[in-house]
């Protein structure tokens, strides 16, 4: 079984907090670092209805009107990249979610203040990834990348 047969897609949000204290090109770097391509991107304000879409998992539970506040309260970058064990590559250099938990060196542990304010989202599962990238993303808004093994097409 080769990588290929492992690449997956994910959908990773650069919240608000990020995006404010200008770590969005620190963040970027570090998934693209790694070797996962992006293959769509773009700053938006996420409204109210597409943030109960995103997080209707949390409905209910005492943090979502929180949740939900934040999210919309400012720009966002919505990404989907791809890439060899993509999900759970971005889930570990994301770090957990309370970065007083999170690991030396991942994105939270590394610049995360606060559990709610832990400035990157990061799908779950395969299922999820494809129900939040097709939230974000129409099908004319992807591009195509070599993967770092296709390179040398270039040449």
């Amino acid at each position: 079984m080769t990588e290929q047969d492992h690449t997956e897609r994910t959908l990773v949000i650069i919240k608000p907090d990020a995006v404010q204290r200008r770590l969005v090109g620190e963040i970027i770097a570090r998934f693209e670092r790694r070797g996962l391509c992006i293959i769509a991107m773009k700053m938006m304000h996420i409204d109210r209805p597409l943030a109960e879409r995103h997080y209707a998992v949390h409905k209910g539970k005492p943090f979502y009107e929180s949740l939900l506040h934040f999210i919309t309260a400012a720009p966002v970058v919505v990404m989907a990249l791809e890439g060899p064990h993509c999900i759970s590559t971005v889930r570990r250099m994301m770090g957990a979610t309370n970065p007083t938990e999170a690991e030396p060196g991942t994105i939270r542990a590394d610049f995360a203040t606060h559990v709610q304010y832990n400035l990157v989202h990061g799908s779950d599962s395969q299922d999820t990834a494809k129900h939040e990238i097709e939230l974000f993303f129409t099908p004319q808004e992807f591009v195509s990348q070599p993967h770092s093994t296709d390179l040398f097409a270039f040449q």
